[in-house]
């Protein structure tokens, strides 16, 4: 038999799971190459032979995107594998020119394909964008579930940055894990929320191995949370999926992949930031909401802010720092920290003349980000030149609107204060009234 030649489009997340799911021992497909792009430094690198298994006993190379057309020639490459996240229709599109110009089929593998089935109910948070609001909303539904008694065991779609064999399976059940896993900034925004709530988190990069884990975790498992990133659809088969959804963009969710796939699933949309969105814009997004997942219960509601300390923002200049992806794939142009300054009646200063290092590519690639300051830490140097940037730019205070608390990382002079935020519906329906019928459903001898 002629295996085909493969390449895995992908940003180190879907497409390890894509590959893990359909061609790992699949002696039908020989996988060439991962191809790395939205996040940096992640080509140059190999899928370890001990992840790739025996089909692949020296790996498989990851490298650039750019090198998509000259890999398609030279390897004789058969179907390129779409397997990343939270991309406009157009790009999409474009990619798929690009690839099927050079003579290769391009292929989008569907949920059913790489949906990993769990022994345990599974209840999945998604949304269709970064920066919707997806981490306090998962954060909510593991409180009430908390509540009930309920040992909720979370596991966060990948952000595998370094050692990915060390990254196999990774669980995180106190702070100090974070540091025994060596976690960039971005995974620490995700991770640490959970651990100082009280549940366990588990990440990595073997989804099959991690779920198999956490259904066995050794302080007991009722229950999973799949806590999504970017806009990507669950590894695991949902027993019930909550999509939350942004009015600040109102059409992203019919116009980016895989939005929409997420929203046609839902079973229950969260419309996100209402205290602080147009009303035609909501308005608008309710009517997509009602054209393309007719049958999901909508929840109303908002994430309001609370600065640990306001009297450094009253009339004051301030550095604003966000959440690094949100600005950036994300392509929101405020966050948490440009509320709060703009609520207390801030001025921006603006750190572009001040950039250190790799925070000027940053920008040159993503120059819509403005006047703001994207917390971008996948790795070492990039910490230094957040740091080194911050230092640099003349302001009397920084404000903080990660989920983390930077100063935990960095070493900031100037002072500095937290923006913190958490979901909060505005009548009803709520999610109790979404999460208590689940769990006399499925675990109706558990729950206190």
């Amino acid at each position: 038999m002629v295996r085909k030649n493969v390449l895995i489009l992908g940003a180190a997340g879907r497409d390890f799971h894509t590959f893990n799911t359909l061609y790992r021992d699949n002696d039908a497909y020989r996988v060439v190459a991962f191809t790395a792009t939205q996040i940096p430094h992640i080509d140059g690198r190999r899928y370890p032979a001990a992840l790739a298994g025996d089909l692949y006993p020296e790996g498989i190379p990851i490298v650039d995107q750019a090198e998509l057309p000259r890999l398609i020639r030279d390897e004789s490459i058969d179907e390129c594998i779409f397997a990343y996240s939270d991309v406009s229709y157009d790009t999409v599109m474009h990619l798929s020119s690009l690839v099927q110009a050079a003579g290769a089929s391009f292929v989008l593998p569907g949920p059913r394909a790489c949906m990993l089935p769990s022994h345990k109910p599974v209840i999945a948070v998604t949304a269709v964008r970064t920066g919707c609001g997806k981490s306090q909303t998962a954060r909510a539904i593991v409180e009430r579930l908390m509540a009930q008694g309920l040992r909720v065991v979370a596991i966060r779609h990948p952000m595998p940055y370094g050692d990915l064999e060390a990254q196999r399976v990774q669980r995180f059940a106190q702070l100090n894990d974070l540091e025994l896993h060596q976690c960039t900034i971005e995974e620490m925004e995700e991770y640490e929320p959970h651990i100082v709530r009280g549940n366990v988190i588990y990440a990595g990069v073997d989804y099959g191995a991690i779920l198999a884990a956490a259904e066995n975790d050794p302080d007991g498992c009722d229950l999973i949370l799949w806590d999504g990133g970017n806009n990507d659809f669950s590894f695991y088969k949902p027993d019930l999926h909550i999509v939350v959804v942004d009015p600040h963009r109102v059409g992203h969710e019919q116009a980016y992949y895989p939005s929409e796939v997420n929203l046609r699933s839902a079973d229950v949309v969260v419309i996100n930031k209402i205290d602080s969105a147009d009303a035609a814009d909501i308005d608008t997004l309710r009517r997509h909401i009602g054209a393309l997942a007719p049958k999901a219960l909508v929840i109303d509601a908002a994430s309001p802010l609370r600065v640990a300390d306001p009297s450094l923002l009253r009339g004051k200049k301030v550095l604003a720092v966000e959440d690094g992806p949100t600005l950036t794939h994300g392509g929101m142009r405020l966050g948490a920290a440009t509320l709060a300054a703009a609520k207390y009646g801030a001025t921006l200063v603006d750190p572009r003349p001040y950039l250190k290092g790799e925070l000027k590519g940053t920008f040159a690639q993503y120059p819509e980000i403005g006047a703001l300051l994207p917390a971008m830490g996948y790795g070492e140097q990039q910490l230094r030149d957040l740091e080194a940037t911050i230092r640099a730019t003349p302001c009397d205070a920084v404000v903080i609107g990660t989920p983390i608390d930077l100063q935990r990382v960095l070493n900031i002079r100037q002072p500095a204060t937290r923006v913190f935020y958490d979901l909060q519906e505005i009548g009803q329906p709520t999610l109790d009234e979404v999460l208590e019928p689940f769990v006399q459903r499925h675990l109706p001898l558990v729950a206190g």
